[in-house]
């Protein structure tokens, strides 16, 4: 039994489950079942809120937690940048919009798990001092939330209103900057930086964005400790993750896994191959996609011998991004599903610089040259130009959707070189023109899909 301080009143008392050891630690124990309040409190506890602006903070530094939602960022970092930002106030804003298409795990935690996101929600807040707190999802989810909100309301568990907001379903609606013009009242279209959002975000307060899965982590240390925390995950990277893994067979699911495991684990065995001849196509993969559409292809070999972590990654130009883990069957055309996705990513473009406007439309028409039969040479001349290392597109964009356009196409060029070859003399090793990465039914086509 321990007793902790609500910062809304009195002090209360919580008897807490013992750690979690091994897996699953942010997801239920029954897969697939939801936790309730009840549920959550028996297994976790009540939230140790701590008593003030910035005590948690050295916890978190300690546990060496990283942003779950792409980018990696140390969290301890953000949380003192805005705990320590003038003014009296801040704003704090769970990102749960995951418009990423091939990604599946916030929607799922936010399903099974709601009240550890936000439990670190309140914890997050009342770290940096907020005064106003936001939870920004995907559509179709604000109002299983709500009900999550109304239920720890009842039971006084909760010293901060929160705000649901459903984000519009654009690729880029879940950027910091789009997120903050989304909650402001505004298009969910990144905006120019500097300011960053931290130093003048919503209303014109730093504002502390954060990925869902980070805040349940977050939760979890503040009432486990970081020593608990990195017993999984490796030294650098300490934790698990919630990873969305597409089999060559068409399954998806997420998967709760430690950081630096194998990828090989998460991928069909030539065992499988062949154990079954006919099927061999279906469960074995020609290629791997990690990161998601801003991510970077590799091809099944290098893939295997790689571990779900960034600094194993980053040797081959590639990062954990989004959480996800795409095998390509080897019926498929590589090319082809690269050339649908850069065509959906050109479109979803906020057009509001020369790199996205024109550089991605020319780099998508490029590719689905190279994906049809007999494409001219300088279709692949022009891709690989403008996609290469003089820069003519990345870095130059409002927001890093070029950056990440280009590391997808620059990598299917590699990857798949040889299927290049295979088109421009009117061939194709595809066996299955079926899609196999999933893309929005429809593209936007009007201003209003921005609101």
């Amino acid at each position: 039994m321990t007793t902790m301080t609500d910062p809304a009143g009195p002090a209360m008392t919580a008897t807490a489950g013992p750690a979690p050891a091994g897996l699953p630690r942010l997801l239920p124990p029954v897969p697939g079942v939801p936790d309730d309040l009840r549920a959550h409190l028996t297994r976790h506890g009540r939230p140790p809120y701590r008593g003030g602006r910035g005590l948690l903070i050295h916890t978190v530094a300690e546990a060496g937690l990283t942003g779950r939602g792409g980018a990696a960022f140390p969290m301890h970092r953000k949380l003192a940048i805005v705990a320590a930002a003038r003014g009296g106030r801040a704003v704090i804003v769970a990102n749960g919009a995951e418009s990423e298409p091939t990604s599946r795990k916030d929607a799922l935690l936010l399903r099974v798990a709601p009240h550890l996101v936000l439990d670190g929600l309140q914890l997050a807040a009342e770290a940096i001092g907020a005064t106003e707190a936001h939870l920004y999802v995907h559509q179709g989810t604000g109002s299983h939330l709500m009900r999550a909100l109304s239920e720890r309301h009842a039971a006084g568990v909760d010293w901060l209103g929160v705000t649901v907001t459903e984000a519009p379903p654009r690729f880029l609606a879940g950027q910091e900057s789009a997120l903050v013009n989304r909650l402001g009242g505004g298009p969910a279209r990144p905006t120019f930086v500097p300011p960053r959002v931290w130093q003048r975000g919503l209303g014109g307060a730093p504002t502390l964005v954060q990925n869902v899965e980070t805040l349940g982590h977050l939760a979890l240390i503040a009432r486990y400790g970081p020593r608990w925390f990195r017993e999984l995950g490796t030294a650098e990277e300490p934790g698990t993750m919630l990873t969305t893994v597409h089999q060559p067979d068409g399954k998806t699911q997420v998967i709760e896994a430690e950081i630096g495991h194998p990828l090989r684990a998460l991928l069909p065995s030539q065992a499988d191959a062949q154990a079954d001849a006919q099927t061999a196509a279906e469960v074995q993969a020609q290629a791997v996609l990690v990161g998601g559409f801003h991510g970077t292809w590799l091809g099944a070999a290098a893939a295997a011998t790689l571990t779900l972590d960034n600094q194993a990654l980053s040797r081959h130009d590639a990062a954990l991004g989004a959480g996800v883990v795409a095998a390509l069957p080897a019926d498929r055309c590589g090319l082809a599903e690269a050339a649908r996705v850069t065509r959906y990513l050109a479109a979803e473009s906020a057009g509001q610089c020369g790199p996205c406007l024109n550089g991605l439309p020319a780099i998508a028409g490029a590719l689905a040259e190279l994906a049809g039969p007999g494409p001219r040479r300088a279709a692949r001349q022009n891709a690989e130009r403008w996609a290469g290392p003089e820069n003519l597109v990345a870095g130059r964009g409002a927001c890093g959707h070029p950056d990440g356009t280009v590391r997808f196409v620059r990598s299917a060029l590699t990857v798949f070189a040889a299927e290049i070859s295979l088109h421009e003399h009117g061939q194709c090793s595809a066996t299955n023109r079926t899609p196999f990465l999933p893309l929005p039914a429809g593209l936007p086509t009007t201003e209003d899909d921005w609101t």
